[in-house]
């Protein structure tokens, strides 16, 4: 966990997004335009490991029906029980309402640092890019 202080003079802008996909193309444009304290995480409640070694089910690989869908993987959850407990969150099984389980239905943060006097510059990025601040 990164804990991060603000020095005076600089806001903290939090971005969440639905997908890493346009939480990605706003990072990169935020780059792009200058911005450098940027950071991407993904809110579960369950803990996040997303390995593509274990997780990766396009390629066979998938440990855990957990690990794949709720990110579980990895987080020291190795009892059986507790497994199968995960296994029964509607998030798994596919019978769950649309973004069930989702912070806000956005899964994706994505947390800007910078002065005072760039922070609209940076909110209209995001917001171009689908983010609610």
């Amino acid at each position: 966990m990164m804990v991060m202080q603000l020095s005076p003079g600089e806001r903290s802008i939090l971005a969440y997004f639905p997908s890493s996909t346009s939480a990605r193309r706003a990072m990169e444009e935020l780059k792009s335009a200058g911005y450098d304290t940027l950071t991407l995480d993904r809110v579960s409640r369950f803990g996040v490991e997303d390995n593509a070694e274990i997780n990766y089910p396009l390629a066979g690989r998938a440990d855990s029906i957990t690990g794949l869908t709720l990110f579980s993987t990895g987080t020291g959850l190795t009892e059986s029980d507790s497994r199968v407990l995960r296994a029964a969150d509607p998030s798994v099984s596919g019978m769950a309402a649309c973004d069930y389980g989702l912070a806000g239905g956005s899964a994706f943060l994505l947390t800007v640092v910078t002065g005072e006097d760039r922070v609209q510059e940076a909110v209209e990025i995001l917001k171009k890019h689908g983010a609610r601040v």
